[in-house]
């Protein structure tokens, strides 16, 4: 019996169906209830923006809360206390996008980190492209039968790279990233156009088929 085995390879380029961002309120005085106090309306004061753009958000997640002293060089002796609250934003409605963001980043003591984009992890186009891979993994295996004047008789393995060896399926995305341009828009301020990053979805398959004789050795 005469084998085959191949690997099946398929990529996808894709538009994004995410975006995250971050935003860190934060608040600095020498009166630690102070600090506390401005942390406590600065993050009220976001949730209230944020629950303007429900309709946008996929969802929304406070990621931590730090409130800690500083120091002077010398000594213990507390000079000032400081704090944030960072808050992670998802967005599927990327109309909304730069405007959400340049808002958020027009509050006072705000900042905002992003976006990155992605796909949702059940997205049918992870699904695709291993569908692909599998079609590529078939028409590598009579290409190479034909090559050899023989015929695909059988399918005898089909199986994620390295599968065998206790190693994860490969899926790799693009790494994230973001590009924009801006121009004047609403209320005579700044807009932000967001220009969002096409997403590489890969797949890899590994497959072995039992072949006829071959007859071109």
């Amino acid at each position: 019996m005469t084998v085959v085995a191949v690997r099946g390879e398929a990529l996808r380029e894709v538009d994004p169906e995410l975006a995250e961002f971050t935003v860190v309120v934060v608040a600095r005085d020498k009166d630690r209830p102070a600090v506390l106090t401005r942390l406590r309306e600065r993050s009220d004061a976001l949730r209230t923006l944020l629950d303007r753009h429900g309709e946008a958000i996929e969802r929304r997640e406070t990621g931590g809360l730090h409130v800690h002293p500083e120091t002077g060089k010398k000594g213990e002796k507390v000079t000032a206390y400081s704090g944030s609250v960072a808050t992670t934003v998802v967005v599927h409605d990327f109309a909304a996008l730069g405007e959400l963001m340049l808002t958020l980043a027009n509050q006072d003591q705000t900042h905002v980190h992003g976006p990155m984009w992605s796909l949702r992890p059940d997205s049918p186009v992870y699904r695709a492209v291993r569908r692909d891979a599998v079609a590529d993994a078939i028409a590598r295996g009579k290409e190479y039968a034909d090559a050899l004047g023989a015929q695909v008789v059988e399918l005898l393995e089909l199986a994620d790279p390295g599968l065998d060896s206790g190693s994860q399926p490969f899926r790799a995305g693009r790494p994230l990233g973001f590009s924009a341009k801006s121009r004047d828009a609403y209320g005579g301020g700044p807009a932000l156009e967001l220009d969002p990053q096409r997403q590489q979805v890969r797949a890899e398959v590994e497959a072995r088929f039992t072949v006829t004789t071959p007859t071109a050795l």
